[in-house]
């Protein structure tokens, strides 16, 4: 998808930031331009499939081995990744942003017999479900203190409910230098990007602007919804320090 001066022009001063920071430095063998032509734009993405293609041969291998080691009969495999990747999308590189691009991930669970093959989830979910899932599959009890959820209820049944808002952090780093602390909560409606003691951020509108193009922070007729998001946003750190309170209590 084409990246418009417009959009550009509406990002938060931090992502106004991490552009410039990415055209000139080498993060990972990589820089960024701020203006790359579509042959940049292309090869950045052939070797980013050729990646992809890497990981996909070398994941058969592992299975090949379980199989023939005779280990695939009692196993449930579970593929996933720690987070995606802009590849010139929205004029940024890799990742230090709150784009679905990101924060979207590969989750596939294979067990055959145990749970039926192409079955797909829609509802939303956090990596860090994954914790209590393994646990529960492993008969292993689960700790109170989790603020996951299991996702065996998604794998096993057809009506699983998920989460109604997904959340996730970016603290400042040596990339992303403009912030102390970004803050996403998402629905499955609307997403909204919270930087830390700042009056700027991200708010968007999925079912109308799925490539969250469109920043509609300081626009008037969305102002309850960026209200009930930033409430939400508040009330989970307070739950979530509740919750979590005696998570080393038997360390202290």
């Amino acid at each position: 998808m084409e990246v418009t001066q417009e959009e550009l022009d509406n990002q938060p001063p931090p992502l106004v930031e991490l552009r410039r920071h990415n055209s000139q430095i080498d993060h990972d063998s990589v820089i960024m331009p701020l203006e790359p032509t579509a042959d940049q734009r292309h090869r950045q993405r052939a070797y980013y499939c050729a990646n992809v293609t890497m990981i996909d041969e070398k994941v058969g291998q592992i299975m090949e081995s379980l199989d023939r080691n005779g280990y695939l009969d009692n196993s449930v495999v579970i593929f996933t990744s720690d987070h995606g990747d802009c590849l010139s999308d929205h004029g940024h590189s890799q990742k230090w942003t709150m784009y679905d691009l990101i924060t979207q991930i590969p989750l596939i669970v294979w067990s055959p017999g145990r749970y039926p093959a192409g079955k797909v989830v829609d509802a939303l979910c956090q990596q860090m479900d994954l914790g209590p899932t393994i646990l529960e599959l492993a008969n292993v009890d689960i700790p109170p203190t989790l603020e996951a959820i299991s996702l065996g209820g998604a794998l096993a049944e057809d009506d699983w409910n998920g989460r109604e808002y997904l959340f996730a952090e970016q603290a400042k780093d040596g990339i992303l230098t403009h912030t102390e602390f970004m803050t996403m909560v998402r629905t499955s409606d609307h997403k909204l990007v919270h930087f830390l003691d700042e009056p700027y951020g991200q708010l968007f509108d999925l079912h109308v602007d799925p490539q969250e193009v469109c920043n509609l922070w300081d626009v008037p007729e969305y102002e309850s919804f960026k209200q009930q998001l930033l409430a939400e946003l508040r009330e989970w750190r307070i739950r979530s320090a509740l919750h979590t309170a005696d998570l080393f209590q038997d360390h202290r």
